[in-house]
């Protein structure tokens, strides 16, 4: 009967039967088309990195994962996540640099684009042969693609049309193994394709897993050197990396069988290539012959160790060092070393200013790693905030960190004092495991609020003082990418509080996707001792109108701050509870710096702290612990109103607490923090109620604390997660306006409650009753009790009544641990459980049925972990804070709600105006001086953190590659005449001017013959002598065709003479016919064979040709 009711009060209709043309949801309700379930803010490093991207230019890091993820890191808290379609891992991820796109290659061999600005793929193609080398020309849209099977193509992303085409051009398998002087085509995979430096893009390296190397040149389509060959001569030496360096021929050394696994340019101009193999050696090859492609193989081998058994040489990076003048620089390597040794990254200094080969080692650090090793990234980077070289160092699970080249020299030059040198850690917005986070909360503000306009100056203040400046472990972070967004009327609207387990509390603003920092408080103060005070943080509350923060912790003490609109300086007030004669209160004298300032500290339970409540007239705070006890204090003496004994027959903890005030104060809130003002109104009558771990509800007095009614639980052994009071659900018009005579006249007034002491310590109850009058909107208020199996709908004023019966009871399919509260027009419309399977349910007021579902893995591609719901918080628009690991996500769940102003208020990932700037610094400067770490030097001067890149990605900058779209948009071999040109004159051709090959009869030359040869006219100057070159008609005078004809006899021998020639016109005429016939046939046979050639190779490889 009253879900009937609140249904039909809800929808407006009353007893009346509803039109009959579809009506609106009722209000109050929420429907399956209001849901849009979507990611607004991610931050963080997914435990499930497995690769590193770098865009130099830009200063952005990408970070791909294991499951179709990719992580965008820039600078200024500057965060985004892509999300490919299928959870899969990367094996290529690569910027196209200052483009402002991204490519990605997952393990289906699917190539996908992303565009960073719209923050999605823009295109997808599908590689049908496994994919086992990639590699994008520095500048430019256009991709090599190496296959397992040793073909190499080219792909082209063609940013204006948003496409991806695959290019007629591909290195010939044929012409490589002719080159190698193989009697057989290549069959291995490719594993390594490297542009090479300072050749336009022409030149490619191509790298087999047999250990063959090729330089292929495009424009000529030839190869120009072969290495790695083990029928050639072996020429060089081996290295040992120790600092007396051992030399040993290498003529000895066999080639056959030794695989590839890494490899990388160690020289600015592509004379060197270093290569790992999988035995673990390491080879310098010289490529600076480029004028003979069978030379011997000139190389100079390292080993890491001398073991038998090592590991396989995985990833490695060179770094040029400008002082040896391309003859040396840092090789870092990762792999090599001994089997079973520990995990380190061992970074070389490399030296052949002899000659390659004089190459020796004068130096070597191995840099401990603090989890399994990923990947890592090397790049010089030039900014207004940090320049040099940078090594970016990605280990499991998810842990980044960054090595600048100061740390790594003097690691290099004390490493016989063995200094270490800690690195970097990436800077995280939201730190979740150091310190560990333990509690969060989501805080809305009334921006209309004085302390709300207050706290707005203040961030804004902070801001305008440093713009684009972090402080402490971020002013060190080298990466600077992205443009923060901006919002003219900005105001602060929500805030995000995190306890963490050293006591500490940090707030960020929260307003829109980009967080900030706004304060951090340490536990301790400056002078004072006080016990416990740094103890894990268990709880948080704030109020939006006083701007009060409260914290408690796992001794038991509560800490109230304000953080803003009270004076520095002051007293510290301890209320401590040493015996039961009443608390105690201690003052201490503390000097604190404008800003925050904490004003009492209440240590009187030795119970962790579970709850914490203001009540609505701000004066009031009601603490719950995990005995069991619910006390309240007053903040404006402050004091400890009551502390009431355990409600709960087993001692469980205080779960949840709600109020129920009849009437807000009226009026301004006076500042109960403030001594020299009146205390704030409090309410005559409001109630409390207190929810216990076991599912246990009690109802008692919010100024005395006595209990009005205890709730039995449910159920035997229920698992409560959380209680909401739902105000005013529907209007009872069954309460009169005047009462028969003999009564007193009722006005806002209503039932009569039973009112008994608090708990004794052995836990009795003696009821009493007594009369009490209660505001009439008790009787309209429902209260909602969410357990892990079920939610439950209660009357509130049958549970005052001491009646239990739910009059609603929804079982839950999945186990829930966590329950929030979703508002439209300011009403109750629907709640928000998260499950511990992970799955999320969205059920609607007032059936509580399922209107939406999503989950973890889908949206955030996370799985539920233990404890996950004590940092999961939210608010009334349907936003949701979760953390898990190092992560932490903000979830929008209904379609209207924009409170975070996207897309306005999204930071751009790609920086035009950067990106126009370098493009136009290189265009004017072609050739510039480079520091000491081979970066520019003009580029460090360009304000707003221009970023330059490395030595050898500057080249190709630099570098014009217009030219390569006519390379590759042809297959090899069938490239245009470089001799043709577009601006050459088309010649109008003329019937007289076309020739015909006529059947050529040799005879002897006479005299006249070769008289006539000696005249070095054409055929058609001869024929038709005296035509303008432009083959148009020409008017003569009289006296030119007396010239012309004066020899030619009479009359009728003109006339026969004319004659003669236009039969010769209509003989040329009928045979150009006939041979225009003949071709015509001919081409019709030959596209025909073509056509069907086509369809027998169509399914064939090329070694079956």
């Amino acid at each position: 009967m009253f879900v009937r009711k609140f249904l039909q009060k809800a929808s407006g209709y009353g007893g009346q039967k509803p039109p009959p043309s579809p009506a609106p949801p009722p209000r109050g309700c929420l429907i399956k088309e209001e849901l849009d379930p979507r990611i607004v803010s991610h931050y963080g490093i997914p435990s499930t990195a497995s690769i590193l991207a770098f865009d130099s230019i830009q200063s952005l890091l990408a970070v791909g994962t294991l499951d179709g993820r990719i992580k965008v890191i820039g600078g200024d808290n500057i965060e985004a996540v892509l999300a490919s379609p299928k959870q899969l891992p990367f094996k290529n991820l690569e910027f196209i640099e200052n483009q402002g796109f991204l490519v990605s290659i997952s393990n289906e061999n699917d190539i996908q684009v992303w565009d960073l600005d719209l923050r999605q793929t823009m295109s997808s193609l599908h590689w049908e042969s496994n994919i086992t080398a990639f590699s994008i020309l520095p500048g430019t849209g256009y991709m090599y693609v190496g296959d397992e099977y040793g073909t190499v193509s080219v792909v082209k992303y063609n940013a204006d049309e948003g496409k991806l085409v695959h290019l007629p051009y591909y290195v010939p398998t044929d012409a490589l193994a002719e080159a190698a002087g193989l009697s057989s085509p290549i069959e291995y995979p490719v594993v390594g394709l490297l542009s090479q430096p300072c050749s336009r893009g022409t030149r490619l390296l191509i790298a087999f897993s047999n250990g063959l190397l090729f330089i292929w040149d495009a424009s000529e389509d030839r190869v120009v050197l072969v290495r790695g060959n083990k029928d050639l001569p072996m020429e060089g030496k081996t290295v040992d990396v120790s600092l007396e360096a051992s030399h040993d021929e290498l003529s000895d050394l066999k080639l056959d069988g030794k695989e590839i696994s890494s490899l990388c340019w160690a020289s600015a101009d592509g004379s060197v290539l270093a290569v790992g193999y999988v035995d673990g050696d390491i080879l310098f090859w010289d490529f600076s012959d480029g004028k003979n492609v069978k030379v011997s193989n000139n190389a100079v081998k390292l080993q890491l160790s001398s073991a038998e058994k090592r590991l396989p040489v995985i990833v490695m990076h060179w770094c040029l060092d400008v002082s040896r003048k391309n003859c040396g620089g840092k090789l870092f390597i990762y792999g090599g070393d001994i089997v079973g040794s520990d995990e380190v990254l061992t970074m070389l200094a490399l030296d052949w200013s002899s000659g390659m080969g004089g190459l020796k080692c004068v130096g070597r650090v191995d840099l401990t790693l603090s989890g399994s090793f990923a990947d890592m990234v090397l790049s010089p980077i030039a900014s207004s905030r940090q320049s040099g070289v940078f090594l970016f160092l990605l280990t499991n699970p998810g842990q980044l960190q960054a090595y600048d080249d100061t740390s790594l020299a003097s690691l290099m030059s004390q490493k016989e004092n063995n200094i270490s040198v800690s690195p970097l850690p990436y800077p995280m917005v939201v730190p979740t495991m150091d310190p560990r986070i333990t509690v969060a909360m989501f805080a809305a503000l009334n921006v209309n609020d004085k302390p709300s306009l207050a706290l707005s100056e203040v961030v804004l203040a902070a801001k305008s003082r440093t713009p684009r400046t972090p402080s402490g472990e971020r002013a060190q972070w080298p990466l600077t990418g992205g443009v923060p967004g901006h919002i003219d009327d900005y105001k602060l609207e929500r805030l995000y509080i995190a306890g963490y387990q050293d006591g500490s509390v940090r707030i960020w603003d929260i307003t829109y996707p980009c967080l900030s920092l706004i304060y951090d408080l340490k536990p301790k103060a400056n002078g004072i001792e006080i016990t416990g005070v740094d103890a894990s943080v268990t709880a948080v509350t704030f109020c939006s109108k006083t701007s009060c923060l409260a914290v408690g912790n796992e001794c038991g003490m509560v800490r109230l701050f304000k953080l803003v609109g009270h004076k520095s300086g002051g007293t510290l007030e301890v209320v401590t509870n040493i015996d039961k004669q009443g608390e105690f209160l201690v003052a201490h004298p503390l000097h604190q710096e404008d800003g925050p300032q904490w004003l009492a500290a209440y240590s009187f339970l030795s119970s962790p702290v579970c709850t914490l409540r203001f009540v609505q007239s701000t004066s009031r705070l009601v603490v719950g612990f995990k005995c069991g006890r619910v006390a309240m204090l007053d903040i404006s003496a402050p004091s400890v109103m009551f502390v009431t004994n355990s409600l709960s027959d087993t001692g469980s903890s205080i779960k949840s607490l709600c109020l129920k005030s009849p009437s807000a104060p009226t009026g301004s809130i006076s500042d109960p923090t403030d001594r020299n003002s009146t205390t704030s109104e409090v309410p005559d009558d409001f109630m409390l109620c207190a929810m216990t771990n076991d599912g246990q509800a009690t109802l008692f007095d919010g100024n005395t604390g006595k209990i009005l009614t205890s709730c039995l639980r449910p159920l035997k052994n229920p698992i409560a997660i959380c209680m909401h009071i739902i105000e005013d659900c529907y209007e009872n018009t069954e309460i009169p306006s005047e009462e028969p005579a003999g009564k007193e006249k009722l006005e806002n007034k209503s039932h009569m409650i039973s009112e008994s002491e608090s708990h004794s310590p052995g836990g009795e109850q003696t009821a009493v009753t007594e009369t009490k009058l209660v505001d009439p909107r008790f009787a309209n208020s429902l209260f909602l009790m969410c357990s892990e199996d079920a939610l439950r709908l209660y009357s509130l004023k049958s549970l005052s009544q001491g009646s239990f019966e739910s009059i609603m009871e929804v079982s839950l399919s999945r186990p829930c641990c966590w329950m929030g509260i979703l508002k439209k027009d300011e009403r109750e419309c629907a709640v928000l459980l998260l499950c511990r399977t992970g799955h999320i349910e969205i059920r609607s007021f007032p059936d509580l049925e399922v209107v939406g579902e999503s989950s973890l893995p889908s949206l955030l591609r996370w799985n539920f972990k233990p404890n996950m719901e004590k940092t999961v918080c939210s608010d009334d628009l349907g936003h949701l804070v979760l953390v898990n690991g190092c992560e932490v996500a903000i979830l929008s769940f209904l379609a209207h709600a924009n409170g975070f102003r996207i897309p306005e208020s999204l930071p751009l990932l790609h920086d035009k105006v950067l990106a126009a700037a370098a493009d136009a610094t290189f265009s004017h400067f072609p050739v510039h001086k480079k520091d000491q770490d081979g970066t520019p030097k003009f580029l460090s001067g360009i304000i707003k953190g221009f970023r330059s890149s490395s030595e050898q990605k500057v080249d190709h900058q630099i570098q014009d590659f217009s030219h390569l779209g006519n390379i590759f948009s042809n297959p090899p071999y069938l490239k245009p005449s470089d001799t043709d040109h577009d601006d050459e004159k088309i010649v109008e051709l003329n019937i007289d001017d076309i020739e015909i090959d006529e059947p050529l009869s040799i005879l002897p030359l006479t005299e006249k013959d070769k008289k006539e040869n000696k005249d070095k006219r054409t055929d058609k100057e001869r024929l038709f002598d005296g035509a303008s070159s432009d083959a148009q008609p020409k008017t003569r005078t009289v006296d030119e065709i007396k010239a012309k004809y004066r020899n030619a006899g009479e009359t009728s021998a003109i006339a026969s003479q004319a004659k003669d020639k236009l039969l010769e016109r209509g003989e040329k005429l009928e045979r150009i016919s006939q041979r225009t016939a003949e071709l015509q046939d001919g081409a019709e046979n030959f596209a025909s064979m073509a056509h069907e050639l086509a369809k027998q190779m169509e399914k064939r490889k090329w070694w079956n040709i």
